[in-house]
């Protein structure tokens, strides 16, 4: 089955829910390493997801509501995000596909209030949720 073909600067969209964790997201973008070209930007080949990074997003876990902050980054792809047969020097194509699994990496810890005593932090180091793909390009397509 054939899909867009992401391009360099495509929006990478994170879903807020990470499982019992709340993300105020923000949108990341894609690096494209790929020696072509669609409408004169690189397109991404795999592994140029695994350099999205959205740093200082904040989060609460209930009872963690005092906000904590994190990074947010793409754990794995959903198998119809990359080709099956479309490739760039050995390299498959990336496409839109469904959603990708993300991943929250905690940096500082969400806190529970704990009166009288100092607040309690979240022990979780991260949380695991998903996102999806925005293209650009909204013509050519890759199987």
């Amino acid at each position: 089955m054939s899909d867009l073909i992401l391009i360099d600067t495509d929006l990478v969209m994170f879903m807020p829910s990470f499982g019992a964790a709340t993300v105020l997201v923000q949108p990341g973008q894609l690096k494209a390493t790929g020696p072509a070209t669609i409408g004169g930007k690189k397109i991404c080949v795999d592994g140029d997801e695994k350099q999205v990074q959205v740093p200082g997003c904040t989060y609460v876990a209930p009872p963690f509501v005092i906000p904590g902050v994190g990074t947010l980054k793409i754990d794995s792809l959903a198998g119809d995000q990359k080709a099956s047969h479309s490739n760039v020097d050995g390299k498959l194509i990336l496409l839109k596909g469904g959603n990708f699994t993300a991943k929250f990496e905690v940096q500082s810890p969400a806190q529970q209030p704990a009166p009288p005593g100092p607040p309690v932090p979240d022990g979780s180091p991260s949380y695991s949720g998903q996102g999806q793909f925005i293209p650009a390009n909204q013509t050519v397509t890759g199987t």
